[in-house]
């Protein structure tokens, strides 16, 4: 009978490990449902069957977590006593079952920012300075009702866990002879390591790409579990290993001639050729009358094409850039080059590309390296420069990166001069911003050339406009009405600037340069990349440029294409540069354009599209080909046997380890030479 006790004891801690696993599966479905809740357009138009299979699939990403926080447990049964009377057992998945509900229900609003699951763009918000995104957190988002959530959940489950406890208890005080317990333990040991690597095949674990099963990305990233892609970002998104699979993508010569092909222009002229890879001097289309003195370079946050009236999408929330696009040349196929302002900032000023493991280049070492952005190519022409912002420069190391790059003056949110309204969390309003910058722009030395960089905030969570708003609330769009209020209110102050600088002497000496940081994430998602997130507008503005190049143009572009292309408007001669996008105003009328683009965070999905064909290439797996399509309704068409597939996809990895690899080796600048494409 001793003997009959110790194996009940012994079996009844191997039933209360399974039921633990079961419970925890459970509560993650539980957390799965909340998400697909709280973003339910996006699976409007997905397939019954694909969410189904979402949630099978799921359930393998559950078993990993599970099968963590059940593996101390299992190991315990080693232990003569075994789980004794489990009280640190329970202490221990009360702890770690609450950190996974917690993420759980945080998870929701990350996605519906952002379009991922929990990633190393989480990481990095908690890394920045705690108050700025506590407040951020707090002013943003119903924190209350999610923490009751969480309390309500936490409830269920300790309710829950006590009640398995109860179930399997038993009164035996040890358990059967070790020659009886280990070989049970192996095989609970197996089955706890089956569910850690999510499958029984040879080679790697369970990955992320076993959950992309859809044409519909909703579906496929209901699939993954936000705490496993959290833990997966934290322990593995190593740049220098990210580097280093693209640095064996393809030999380094065979991959700096394509580069070089895909960026050179019919009269670049190559300069050190041994040292720099793409350092060129480069001899501008000259078509304007009168080239402009100055240039501005104006930054909008969040201001996705799809909801901007002058490129087909009149809801009404962007009347003045649409007024503003009938004077000046507007590029209709124009695309971020990442989907964080991190990434839109040293694009679009330093004219570097988003890369796979240095998707927050102003932070790391390799960001104090040398450009090729306006600092660079300006600075040492006798340009004046000023950066005007609404929040912190501290955040994001944005001062440290560009003052690094040559830029002199810097007026956050600490130099406003009376402003209007002030956001605890970000800083002024961008009517504030706006009314600092002319007042900057008007202290200028009119004797002498400048440039501006104007970074606007307002249409960022937690969204705090003044009050009276000065125009009206959007409605109709549900979970958007918010986001889109910010963007009308952002283009009213947009508009608000120019009805003012117009009024200025130095109005008609200036090229304006209008550009989306980023887009933002809509019911409609384009292929794995998510294309729509990253189409944002670009809009030139300058004296008798319609009559030189048109009202529009539909060539595909990115920002690594805004320094060349407004330096050569700002210069009209040849001038020297490294950057890794082209004048697009200088190109022949047949070349489609292209761009290689990439989301924030540790997801190392690439996309490279030319004109309007686009290859996708997920960090695993096989890389996938279409046409896309943004009028007159967006959509994307994968061909199996797109006959440039295999080109596009070697230019792609040409292009972004030719980069890498200029990076690493810190050669990525304009090196000091004989003066040559000086403004007179």
């Amino acid at each position: 009978m001793k003997n009959s006790g110790h194996l009940r004891a012994f079996l009844a801690d191997i039933g209360f490990i399974s039921l633990v696993v079961v419970l925890l599966l459970f509560l993650q479905a539980v957390l799965r449902v909340i998400l697909w809740a709280r973003n339910p357009d996006l699976a409007t138009n997905t397939p019954a069957a694909d969410l189904l299979w979402a949630f099978a699939m799921g359930l393998r990403f559950d078993l990993i977590i599970a099968s963590y926080l059940v593996l101390p447990l299992t190991l315990a049964l080693l232990l003569p006593n075994g789980l004794g009377s489990r009280r640190l057992a329970r202490i221990w998945l009360i702890i770690t079952g609450g950190i996974v509900l917690f993420l759980g229900v945080t998870e929701p609003e990350f996605y519906h920012q952002f379009h991922t699951r929990l990633n190393s763009l989480a990481i990095q918000y908690l890394k920045e300075d705690p108050a700025t995104v506590s407040s951020m957190i707090w002013h943003g988002f119903p924190v209350v009702r999610y923490l009751l959530l969480w309390a309500a959940l936490m409830a269920c489950y300790v309710w829950a866990l006590s009640g398995v406890n109860r179930l399997t208890r038993t009164f035996g005080q040890q358990y059967p002879a070790w020659w009886l317990r280990v070989p049970v333990f192996l095989l609970c040991a197996f089955l706890v390591a089956w569910g850690a690597r999510g499958t029984l095949r040879q080679g790697a674990p369970l990955r992320w790409g076993d959950a992309f099963h859809s044409q519909h990305l909703f579906a496929n990233h209901l699939a993954l579990n936000g705490t496993w892609s959290l833990l997966k970002a934290a322990t593995g998104n190593k740049k220098k290993d990210a580097g280093k699979t693209w640095l064996k993508a393809m030999p380094g010569e065979q991959a700096l001639a394509r580069t070089r092909k895909l960026l050179l222009a019919k009269n670049d002229t190559l300069l050190l050729p041994e040292q720099y890879p793409i350092l060129r001097s480069h001899e501008p289309q000259v078509k304007l009358g009168k080239h402009p003195k100055n240039l501005v370079l104006i930054i909008m946050e969040s201001f996705s094409a799809q909801f901007t009236g002058a490129l087909g999408n009149d809801h009404g929330i962007t009347p003045r850039f649409d007024e503003l696009a009938e004077e000046g040349l507007l590029f209709d196929h124009f695309f971020s080059n990442g989907t964080h302002t991190h990434q839109g900032m040293f694009a679009t000023g330093a004219c570097f590309p988003n890369l796979p493991g240095f998707e927050y280049l102003m932070q790391e070492p390799e960001g104090q390296h040398q450009f090729s952005g306006l600092p660079a190519l300006l600075k040492p022409l006798g340009f004046q420069d000023v950066y005007v912002y609404n929040g912190a420069f501290n955040w994001d190391n944005q001062k440290g990166f560009f003052r690094n790059q040559g830029m002199t003056r810097f007026i956050g949110r600490d130099q406003m001069e009376n402003p209007l309204y002030t956001d605890p969390t970000w800083g002024v309003s961008d009517q504030d911003m706006f009314d600092q910058a002319l007042r900057e722009l008007n202290r200028m030395d009119r004797d002498k050339p400048f440039f501006a960089i104007l970074q606007t905030l307002s249409n960022h969570t937690p969204y705090a406009l003044p009050d009276p708003l000065p125009v009206a609330p959007v409605t109709g769009f549900g979970s958007l009405d918010q986001h889109l209020t910010a963007q009308r209110y952002a283009d009213w102050a947009m508009g608000r600037f120019f009805d003012k600088a117009k009024q200025q002497p130095w109005y008609e000496d200036t090229l304006f340069v209008l550009v989306g940081d980023h887009g933002f994430g809509v019911k409609q998602q384009l292929g794995e990349i998510d294309l729509l997130r990253f189409h944002v507008p670009m809009l030139l503005i300058a004296p008798g440029i319609q009559e030189a190049f048109g009202a529009r143009m539909s060539r595909a572009a990115t920002q690594m294409d805004v320094v060349p292309t407004a330096v050569s408007l700002l210069l009209g001669k040849p001038f020297r540069h490294q950057c890794w996008g082209r004048d697009l105003l200088s190109l022949p009328d047949d070349d489609p354009g292209f761009g290689i683009i990439k989301p924030s965070g540790s997801d190392h999905t690439v996309a490279h599209f030319r004109g309007k064909r686009i290859v996708i290439k997920p960090p695993r797996g096989k890389a996938m080909a279409g046409r896309y399509q943004l009028y007159p309704s967006p959509s994307l068409t994968l061909e199996k046997d797109m006959p440039e597939k295999e080109e596009m996809l070697a230019d792609l990895e040409a292009y972004v380890s030719t980069a890498m690899r200029a990076l690493l080796n810190n050669n990525t600048g304009v090196p000091e030479m004989p003066s040559a494409g000086v403004k007179e």
